[in-house]
């Protein structure tokens, strides 16, 4: 195709030169070609590579298919002889033996990598994908961080492909969901632990900074849990007044700030202060407490109330 792409190319290159070269009478301008379009067409002809020239892409993939019956690209492993006689890659029957495992078993004893594997036979069938399993953990760490990733940095991966994304944001759909329902329409003075369990699930991994408000009624229920912006690695804007409006319009009593820090560190900074007093101030103007301000890094949260910040 590219072979055919350049000889079109050079042929009408070598009209143009053509053309160009007749001496035609001012008077007499060459049919359908203008000035520009024979200066358009000399800039193509200086671009164009010799005959001689063999083009090469720009760049190659570090990915590249193998043949998975080859003994040269058999993860390492080789190929084996069953009882039957047949030849196959060490890992055939792989699959099938990690989902025994698994349901006989639980997840519990199993390392973090089995578990990826096992989503990953959903997004990518027939070969291995250990390796690439491995990857993904040591590209971010752990498997939090793996299903918190954004779709730019997993499909930097090698092997990673936007089918994998998807089964991820679907995994993180399903923690997201199982956490709220601990949450939602309860007491959560009476359920703390699983409060804070729920916003490290859902934020504690981010790498951008986001800022969500949890709504309680007169009784410290959670009624709504919504995030109110996102923003950088280190900021994210927040409007008090909106803040203020929503708990309006949801007829909230209270409500609990949350946002996370990407670096890890949830120690408040000066603007995360006078962030929180600026809504402190708009909400008390109509009778609306704020509960508290967690901040949640990686592996710790702060809390305002417990710090004695609010």
């Amino acid at each position: 195709m590219i072979g055919r792409n350049l000889q079109g190319f050079r042929e009408r290159a070598a009209e143009a030169v053509f053309l160009r070269n007749r001496k035609a009478s001012p008077k007499t301008p060459t049919p359908g070609l203008s000035e520009d379009a024979l200066r358009g067409l000399k800039d193509l002809e200086a671009r164009i590579p010799p005959p001689d020239a063999e083009p090469v892409p720009a760049y190659s993939r570090g990915y590249q298919p193998r043949a998975r019956l080859s003994p040269e690209h058999t993860a390492g492993g080789g190929l084996v002889t069953d009882q039957d006689g047949e030849r196959r890659p060490h890992y055939w029957g792989h699959r099938e033996r990690l989902r025994t495992r698994f349901l006989k078993g639980g997840h519990e004893p199993m390392p973090e990598y089995e578990i990826l594997e096992l989503m990953l036979f959903n997004a990518i069938p027939r070969i291995d994908v250990k390796p690439l399993a491995k990857r993904l953990l040591a590209a971010f760490g752990d498997l939090n961080g793996v299903i918190a990733a954004s779709e730019q940095r997993i499909l930097q991966v090698e092997g990673a492909t936007e089918r994998v994304y998807y089964h991820l944001r679907l995994m993180e759909a399903f923690a997201h969901r199982m956490g709220q329902a601990k949450v939602l329409k309860r007491d959560v003075v009476s359920s703390w632990d699983d409060l804070v369990t729920y916003c490290r699930t859902i934020m504690a991994h981010r790498d951008t900074e986001q800022f969500r408000v949890l709504y309680l009624d007169r009784k410290n229920v959670l009624i709504a849990d919504e995030a109110q912006g996102k923003g950088t690695v280190d900021h994210v804007p927040v409007y008090p007044r909106e803040v203020a409006k929503r708990s309006l319009e949801l007829n909230a009593s209270s409500i609990i700030l949350v946002h996370n820090h990407p670096s890890g560190d949830p120690t408040p900074s000066p603007e995360d202060i006078e962030m929180t007093g600026r809504i402190q101030m708009a909400c008390s103007a109509i009778g609306i407490e704020v509960h508290d301000h967690i901040i949640v890094g990686k592996d710790r949260e702060t809390s305002f109330q417990s710090d004695g910040l609010l």
